[in-house]
């Protein structure tokens, strides 16, 4: 379980495919080397990942994790390669303030950036989600993307836009967006059961 609040930004220091079907990735990070568990869950760039080996290279702690061939092929880890940066959340501790909103690391989709506006104190990004999470998705509510907790700030149609203000710019990948940019997208687990309670209801 995580928050949405990104700690660090990791980059790819390796990619290799696997006889067994899964993809190893290496990923170079700020966090204390001793700190991180085998087993451990870490969320990269929204996906929850299983950590499976560290080290230390070049004087940077590493982390390596498997991907499953269906998380190969239905997220953008297909698209890593080294040098690729992502976000990273370490799991949620008992006691560890939940400064964002409940995030599973179970990527739902993709949402695609439409278009990209810089203000004078923030960027106003709109993105399209896939129809079927599309009323997931509500006014003044969150959505995770690329592992990053964000709230919705207007919706139209499969279309919604969020206001990143310049903290967030700082210590997050979604500096770099642009159009045609594709985001990991986790709608909030309340509204899935929600959602799922009206469906039952009725």
């Amino acid at each position: 379980m995580f928050t949405g609040i990104v700690t660090d930004i990791g980059q790819i220091d390796s990619v290799e495919d696997r006889a067994d079907g899964l993809r190893r990735i290496v990923i170079g990070c700020n966090y204390d080397r001793a700190s991180i568990d085998i087993g451990a869950s870490i969320a990269c760039a929204g996906i929850c990942l299983t950590v499976v080996d560290t080290a230390i290279a070049n004087g940077r702690t590493t982390f390596a994790v498997d991907a499953a061939s269906e998380t190969v092929a239905l997220t953008n880890v297909r698209h890593w390669r080294p040098g690729t940066r992502i976000n990273l959340e370490r799991s949620l501790k008992i006691g560890d303030e939940l400064g964002g909103h409940i995030v599973t690391g179970h990527v739902d989709g993709i949402a695609t950036v439409k278009s990209r506006e810089d203000l004078a104190d923030q960027v106003r990004f709109v993105l399209t989600a896939p129809q079927s999470l599309s009323r997931f998705i509500a006014k003044k509510g969150s959505v995770a993307l690329d592992g990053a907790s964000l709230t919705v700030n207007t919706v139209e149609g499969d279309d919604f836009s969020v206001l990143i203000i310049p903290h967030t710019l700082e210590v997050t990948t979604l500096k770099d967006w642009q159009p045609g940019t594709a985001a990991h997208l986790e709608v909030d687990l309340m509204a899935r059961y929600a959602a799922r309670l009206l469906e039952k209801s009725n």
